[in-house]
């Protein structure tokens, strides 16, 4: 008898081990099956090194790129060959946020079930992106050659509607340009994976932080002589600005009355409205992570005062900054940013823009300020607008910004920043090395605007 509960005992620990294994196979499938179907040795996907199938298109359904098994086709429009370069990727697959690298899976047509079996014979699946191939046209041409960025997305839906960076290249028509020497931040998208000093712009932190943290902000007066003596340094204005409150301190964009709020503020505090609103975070765009910003706030007065104006150790990650313009826009919160279009919209075409979409509902939204302060921030961009940036710049779009002017290092001209929202779009603009901000960056976010605008957005 004993000897037969021990061959139970033997039998149940075996079919154990053997559901176990089972159970981690199948989690090792769930959670790698999709690096392993595209991985690069698997021919039925590639061909000479390159995917073979799947293809991606704009919000529209237009063809930004094509894999078969002759090789890459891209659109036929230079312009958008060139403007939507990070969106759809290159043929080398350098740009890892290319939908090429980063959507790999879905255009193989890899689920958990059927494997990549399914959609292989019909040349792979198809992947809409949330991006507009003309307005990232409208980017590329605004930016005129010069290396910086451009983002624009619905901060109601999610949807990222435009997202350039430069410099770029023309991969061509049939995919078979490469760079032997490509210039520095070619193969970066530097709207999501990249961090830059933001100048200016981060006075906006330093206000909300001000807004919720020091009593009496809103009769606060402060009288500006063109320089602040902080111990044996000096912090300086391009010019005097004399007395003023809170509202024209960042209208004038007040070094001198910000870092002074900054050293009021103290570094932990700074940190922690950093952390708050997500700068030190990195976003997930449908699997895409973005850069962190970095920021060093435990330092002398004077290193705290220069932070707390966008200087010091500085460094944004500009879609977070933009994601942080949506939430100022929708009373503190704003929908996350989403790259994957549902194709079921794709139908309607350019009506879908400014339009509310199931894209973005998955991803949720995040809540990053209280709504009376945003509404506060709001307050404040739109005067800046009305009183330093001129609505006649922008005509019909009603625009809450907020301009930089970052210095990157001497000899350098400093990165032109632009950033703020209208209707339902926040925008971000970096010129690097541009000069100043509202004067560089301005006319680039206008004329994406204004294109978006000719489109049938409504502002």
């Amino acid at each position: 008898m004993k000897k037969l509960e021990r061959r139970a005992f033997l039998c149940l620990a075996l079919v154990a081990v053997l559901l176990a294994g089972l159970v981690f196979f199948i989690v090792r499938i769930e959670t790698n099956g999709a690096d392993w179907a595209t991985f690069y040795a698997n021919t039925h996907i590639y061909a000479n090194g390159k995917l073979s199938v799947g293809s991606v298109y704009d919000r529209n359904g237009k063809l930004l790129l094509k894999n078969t098994s002759k090789g890459m086709r891209y659109n036929s429009d230079e312009l958008i060959r060139r403007a939507n370069l990070h969106s759809s990727g290159d043929p080398a697959a350098n740009i890892a946020t290319g939908a090429n690298v980063a959507f790999k899976s879905r255009m193989v047509g890899y689920n958990f079930v059927t494997g990549t079996g399914g959609l292989l014979k019909m040349g792979g699946s198809k992947v809409y992106l949330t991006v507009d191939a003309k307005v990232n046209r409208s980017a590329y041409e605004a930016l005129s050659g010069r290396n910086g960025l451009v983002g624009v997305y619905n901060y109601k839906t999610g949807e990222i509607v435009c997202m350039v960076s430069t410099p770029s290249y023309d991969p061509g028509e049939n995919g078979r340009n490469t760079l032997s020497n490509p210039l520095p931040g070619t193969y970066m998208n530097k709207l999501i994976s990249g961090t830059l000093t933001p100048g200016s712009t981060f006075k906006l932190v330093t206000t909300a932080a001000a807004i919720e943290q020091i009593d009496g902000i809103n009769k606060w007066i402060y009288k500006c002589t063109g320089s602040l003596a902080v111990g044996g340094d000096k912090i300086t204005c391009p010019k005097v600005h004399g007395t003023m409150d809170i509202y024209g301190a960042l209208a004038n964009s007040c070094n001198c009355a910000y870092a002074t709020l900054a050293m009021e503020l103290g570094g932990d505090v700074l940190a922690e409205y950093a952390d708050s609103l997500q700068l030190t975070q990195s976003y997930d765009i449908d699997g895409i992570k973005s850069a962190a910003g970095t920021f060093n706030f435990d330092s002398a007065d004077v290193n705290i005062g220069w932070a707390g104006i966008g200087q010091f150790e500085d460094q944004l990650n500009p879609l977070s900054m933009m994601v942080y313009m949506g939430a100022i826009a929708g009373e503190g919160k704003a929908a996350l940013p989403v790259l994957l279009s549902d194709e079921s919209l794709i139908k309607k075409g350019a009506e879908l823009i400014g339009s509310d979409s199931a894209a973005g509902a998955a991803a949720g939204s995040v809540r990053l300020l209280s709504s009376e302060t945003a509404r506060t921030l709001s307050d404040m961009m739109r005067n800046n607008v009305k009183v330093t940036y001129g609505d006649g710049n922008y005509p019909g779009l009603s625009l809450h910004a907020k301009s930089g002017t970052a210095e990157v290092g001497t000899g350098k001209a400093p990165h032109s920043w632009f950033c703020g929202f209208a209707g339902d779009y926040a925008f971000i603009v970096c010129v690097e090395n541009g000069g100043y901000g509202s004067s560089v960056a301005g006319p680039v976010a206008n004329n994406v605007l204004q294109y978006m605008k000719s489109e049938g957005c409504k502002f």
